[in-house]
């Protein structure tokens, strides 16, 4: 996960560093695992892996959203709730996902417009590269 750190700027004004979001992932993306998985079963996952969240895929590997630990036991405790209940069934921030071409400084902008703390980054094929975080 690579953290965009707060900083004060106008809107529209354009990232002066240059950088884009593909220059920004540092590390593999992370713990990364299919949308039919159990939701029990990622959350072990998750536990085990000591990450605030995993990316989903699709079938075909591409990026199929990001869950946080939050999320899965919030939808665990639910009274519909089954061991049959798979990823794909939970609503979840499905995207658009961060393109990796994008300025950092548009990204960061993109991701508070929408209020989201992490966006996954993909390349021109929907692979995920990794994960953006603001930081106060």
């Amino acid at each position: 996960m690579t953290p965009i750190t707060a900083r004060a700027h106008r809107s529209g004004q354009a990232d002066r560093t240059g950088l884009t979001a593909r220059d920004a992932m540092l590390h593999a993306p992370g713990p990364q695992v299919d949308d039919h998985m159990a939701v029990d079963v990622a959350l072990s996952v998750l536990i085990g892996a000591r990450v605030p969240h995993l990316l989903l895929q699709d079938e075909d590997g591409r990026c199929a959203g990001l869950v946080t630990r939050a999320q899965l036991a919030a939808h665990r405790g639910g009274s519909w709730f089954s061991d049959r209940t798979r990823l794909r069934d939970i609503p979840l921030d499905r995207g658009p996902f961060t393109a990796s071409a994008v300025a950092l400084g548009e990204a960061e902008a993109a991701m508070r417009v929408r209020t989201l703390d992490v966006s996954p980054v993909v390349d021109e094929h929907g692979y995920a590269l990794g994960v953006l975080a603001l930081t106060p």
